[in-house]
């Protein structure tokens, strides 16, 4: 009966079907462009085609899950990911380069400039992901009484 009623296996279960399913889940949100409902705001040239998020597809494939201790973690190897994922302030050096306006070649020189990155949320907690959590966990509670109650009928069966 060990083997049936295993609360670390539960757990196990769960976590893993929550990393699965919150991977797929943030995973759309690029597809969306938006967290689950929350549209992120508009790129501010007009012209600019897409989103910011999605140009190159680089911080979509960059996200990893893992199940760590109870919970589940995500993470990126880019240094941008959090910038865009929470929004804030900060600086970007900008390298010497060249420019062409009007027909007419310049040179740019190297400066630090400051940018305000409005919140692009794709990853985190809020209603939609509590909602995916219990449903996750409802569906293996769920799956855990019928095995149960199937263990204790062959029991009695075979009594």
């Amino acid at each position: 009966m060990a083997d049936i009623i295993d609360g670390q296996k539960l757990e196990t279960n769960i976590l893993k079907d929550m990393r699965v399913e919150l991977t797929e889940e943030f995973d759309r949100n690029f597809q969306r462009k938006a967290f689950f409902s929350d549209a992120w705001k508009p790129r501010k040239d007009p012209k600019a085609l897409g989103s910011l998020l999605v140009v190159t597809g680089a911080m979509r494939r960059s996200i990893k899950s893992e199940v760590v201790n109870h919970g589940v973690r995500f993470s990126s190897s880019l240094p941008y990911t959090t910038i865009h994922n929470e929004g804030g302030k900060g600086t970007l050096n900008v390298k010497a380069h060249y420019r062409t306006r009007n027909g007419k070649q310049y040179k740019v020189r190297a400066h630090r400039r400051r940018f305000n990155m409005p919140k692009r949320q794709f990853i985190g907690d809020g209603k939609e992901t509590q909602q995916l959590i219990k449903n996750v966990i409802d569906d293996n509670l769920q799956q855990f009484n019928l095995t149960l109650a199937d263990f204790i009928r062959r029991k009695t069966n075979n009594k």
